[in-house]
């Protein structure tokens, strides 16, 4: 089942109507009437799927499929069309888009292709992201657990963000400012000591009770993570 997803219309009696079904089915939306906005949005990768309309102001959703597509982000797409041709659904597959359904539809046959995008992203994502393992300590980044020497580590989300922040940089030295741009989601400085706290907070839940430390700093320049053997 999935938990977030982004629908991308400017109808928006067509947003409301899908927005109402996907929460009545515990699946949490986000909105956007252009192109361009959902382009944004889009690349923060936090989305199980993307349900986005072919015909929108700014950007259609065939530009949109090939923008994502063209910066990496593969989140599934399903297209929405009042335009029941083969030659469109040709035109959106090849874009980048995974599925096509045509306008008017039932919500409970969209239901179910949003299911099957999600069950099909989540295996794919499986496949291709094992757990992530440095010295003793072991993620999964798809349950978001975390162990260390199979003692179960409990992590509020943002201290989980900070760690797998840290883990996809393994060995990097990170700037207290790169850390403030990708856990917090602020392009600035906040001139807080926010970053340094949850620091300590990972550094007392992860180093504290073993010998081998993984989280280090370099002073004046920033964190960065390592198995030091």
């Amino acid at each position: 089942m999935p938990k977030k997803i982004l629908i991308v219309d400017d109808h928006h009696k067509t947003v409301q109507s899908i927005r109402k079904g996907m929460i009545e089915n515990n699946i949490e939306v986000d909105v956007a009437h252009d192109g361009k906005t959902a382009s944004q949005l889009a690349i923060s990768g936090k989305y199980d799927v993307i349900i986005s309309d072919v015909i929108m102001p700014e950007m259609t959703g065939i530009e949109f499929c090939q923008f994502i597509r063209h910066k990496g982000i593969q989140t599934p797409v399903l297209l929405l069309s009042a335009l029941d041709s083969t030659d469109m659904k040709i035109t959106g597959l090849n874009a980048g888009g995974d599925d096509f359904i045509t306008k008017p539809f039932e919500f409970n046959e969209l239901l179910a292709r949003v299911r099957a995008l999600a069950r099909r992203n989540r295996a794919s994502y499986l496949a291709e992201n094992p757990n992530i393992i440095l010295a003793d300590l072991t993620v999964d980044p798809i349950n978001k657990t975390v162990y260390r020497s199979d003692e179960k580590i409990e992590l509020t989300p943002k201290e989980y963000n900070l760690l797998i922040f840290l883990l996809n940089n393994k060995g990097k030295v990170v700037k207290k400012e790169e850390i403030i741009k990708h856990v917090w989601e602020i392009d600035f400085d906040t001139g807080t000591n926010v970053v340094e706290v949850y620091i300590n907070y990972l550094r007392n839940k992860i180093d504290k009770k073993y010998d081998k430390k993984l989280i280090q700093n370099r002073s004046g320049v920033g964190y960065f993570i390592k198995d030091n053997d």
